[in-house]
């Protein structure tokens, strides 16, 4: 079959063996029984792992069951192992897995209960597995989802000068007002406007409506500034609002199949898609 001109042309690479084809399927695909099957014993998985991890920070249920939990955890820490290797082992690129996205979490996963033979603490990073999670969307049927994920993030790439112009103004108008207010405020008696960082602290806070209420001023004149400060930050909020509407009106929303390349690992292909369109493979 003829590759369409602007079709990225494969890159060669050794072929996978029938048993590393099955594998791929279980482990990547969604779209047969073992493959769902699969992904929802791993969910279950993640689940009772990120569970006994919170448990253990508990320091009555640590006391009482500590060693249980800590049996727990290298059981799943190396049952994820093992499905980190063999998804290395079923695809024709396995660095381009291991530096993707989910790669990287799948490492993140398990990195820590072996860092916490050395160092103290590190188990407590294992609440990342939660991560993994995202894959409930293509074991059931909800790839349509992770499309709208992807589109979000063409969004925010879309609008990103937009967005630095943006948070420019805001830092600036910030700037301006703390230093406004240390000059109004800093010279009070017992002003908790010490410092222009501090005064800046002060206004991120009021500008962006959290309201902390450590500080506040004493005088008429920085109340009143204050006040319009609050106000801005109610303005503010308008304007990432208005660019991601305006920006998401344009993006059309396509259905994405859940398969998976297994030259490049990529996911996200059109329903009809026969090559990947990120590296060419047949799919």
């Amino acid at each position: 079959m003829p590759q369409h001109p602007s079709q990225p042309a494969p890159e060669t690479t050794a072929p996978l063996k029938p048993w590393q084809h099955r594998l791929h399927e279980i482990i990547f695909e969604a779209d047969t029984p073992a493959g769902k099957a699969f992904d929802v014993l791993l969910i279950a998985a993640i689940l009772l792992s990120v569970t006994a991890v919170m448990l253990e920070s508990v320091a009555r249920i640590r006391l009482a069951w500590g060693p249980q939990l800590l049996a727990i955890e290298w059981f799943f820490t190396l049952l994820f192992t093992a499905e980190y290797i063999a998804r290395l082992i079923c695809v024709q690129r396995p660095f381009r897995y291991a530096i993707s996205f989910f790669g990287l979490v799948d490492l993140l996963a398990i990195v820590p209960t072996y860092l916490s033979l050395l160092v103290g603490g590190a188990p407590s990073l294992l609440v990342i597995r939660a991560l993994r999670l995202i894959r409930v969307f293509r074991v059931f049927k909800l790839a349509h989802h992770l499309q709208e994920a992807r589109m979000l993030v063409e969004n925010l790439r879309r609008m990103r000068a937009k967005i630095t112009v943006f948070l420019v103004v805001v830092l600036s108008l910030i700037v301006v007002i703390g230093a406004a207010m240390y000059l109004i405020e800093g010279s009070q008696p017992n002003s908790k406007f010490t410092s222009i960082p501090r005064s800046i602290y002060w206004a991120i806070v009021t500008m962006t409506t959290v309201g902390y209420g450590d500080i506040s001023p004493q005088t008429e004149l920085g109340q009143a500034l204050a006040a319009v400060t609050m106000i801005l930050g109610y303005s503010i909020i308008i304007v990432p609002t208005g660019l991601f509407t305006v920006g998401l009106a344009g993006s059309p929303l396509r259905p994405v199949s859940a398969q998976a390349c297994r030259h490049c690992s990529a996911e996200g292909h059109d329903m009809d898609a026969i090559y990947c369109k990120y590296c060419g493979q047949r799919l």
